[in-house]
């Protein structure tokens, strides 16, 4: 099975997961009137956003860049997951202020059909832990960084489910129904955590951040030490989505030829994208020595910015 199969079957797998586990919550929210489930219940209407996302993300980024779109259409993610991050903080907020006004009234909350309720939630955890191992097997076989994630998440997320469990536990056993709302309130802490997190991923690559220092620095490694290049200036990344875009000046030899000066920077380029291939690469070349030769007259003119020309 092919690399791109694999990714999208872990994106269906994740967003049938979601669903299932959507209806499952649905039901035991009206069977036992838990806030912990609806805690529970958020989160994974979350996850099934997040999963619909990667998995429209994975077969969109498939498409080649078109006439109106040149780098690609991956800032649609980074639009999807503003929309994701506004929806959780507000499904965080009705939950938290539910939970909040059930402690202060000091009326103890009375649930139902605990038993049922945590049949409910046992199953989510069962089905999460599967979607889990089949989501980091395909990741190891394919690298590919949305399945990693969206595995992370949901292994993230058993937390919620069995805070639920130990709340219809001890409604059922001890009757300590007002459990059940300490832990709807640290479930909607966790969304709203989360969320913030989404957004600020989300914002920082709408607003062209640059890239994770590590992969600037790695990139810095790769060409400090690539056979043929005598330097490099104006390393630039900015992200988008899932992608990278990525561009570099390098200083050549300037009395090799051109095909010795093509096959320098398109080895580098390959070596860039096997070790970041979410990267979309651009290699400028530039003859080694004229980049001090245009900074030097640069500075010699009053109000010039040196290294301000490219090539």
């Amino acid at each position: 099975m092919s690399a791109t199969r694999l990714n999208v079957s872990a994106g269906i797998a994740s967003v049938t997961v979601a669903l299932a586990l959507v209806a499952l919550k649905l039901w035991a929210l009206g069977e036992t009137g838990a806030l912990s489930v609806a805690a529970s219940l958020a989160d994974s209407a979350m996850d099934m956003m997040v999963s619909l996302g990667g998995l429209m993300a994975m077969i969109y980024a498939a498409r080649p860049p078109d006439e109106d779109h040149a780098f690609g259409h991956t800032s649609a993610e980074d639009l999807a997951a503003l929309g994701q991050a506004v929806f959780i903080v507000i499904s965080a907020g009705v939950i938290g202020a539910a939970a909040a006004m059930r402690l202060w009234s000091g009326t103890p909350s009375v649930l139902r059909a605990e038993g049922p309720g945590m049949v409910v939630m046992g199953i989510s955890i069962a089905l999460t832990l599967g979607l889990v191992l089949w989501q980091r097997r395909v990741a190891r076989r394919t690298g590919n960084r949305v399945v990693r994630a969206d595995s992370l998440h949901y292994l993230g997320d058993l937390l919620p489910n069995i805070g639920a469990i130990a709340a219809l536990f001890a409604s059922a056993r001890y009757g300590m129904g007002q459990i059940d709302s300490v832990v709807a309130l640290g479930a909607a802490a966790m969304l709203v955590i989360g969320a913030l997190r989404i957004g600020k991923g989300a914002w920082d690559a709408l607003m062209d951040r640059r890239a994770d220092p590590a992969v600037v620095d790695g990139i810095s490694r790769i060409a400090d030490h690539w056979p043929g290049v005598h330097g490099y200036h104006d390393l630039k990344t900015r992200t988008a989505g899932s992608r990278v875009f990525v561009n570099l000046h390098i200083e050549l030899d300037g009395s090799q030829s051109l095909r010795q000066a093509h096959d320098i920077g398109a080895g580098l380029r390959r070596a860039i994208l096997d070790a970041y291939p979410e990267a979309d690469v651009i290699i400028h070349k530039d003859v080694a020595g004229d980049r001090e030769a245009r900074e030097a007259a640069a500075r010699s003119v009053p109000g010039s910015v040196p290294g301000g020309e490219t090539d």
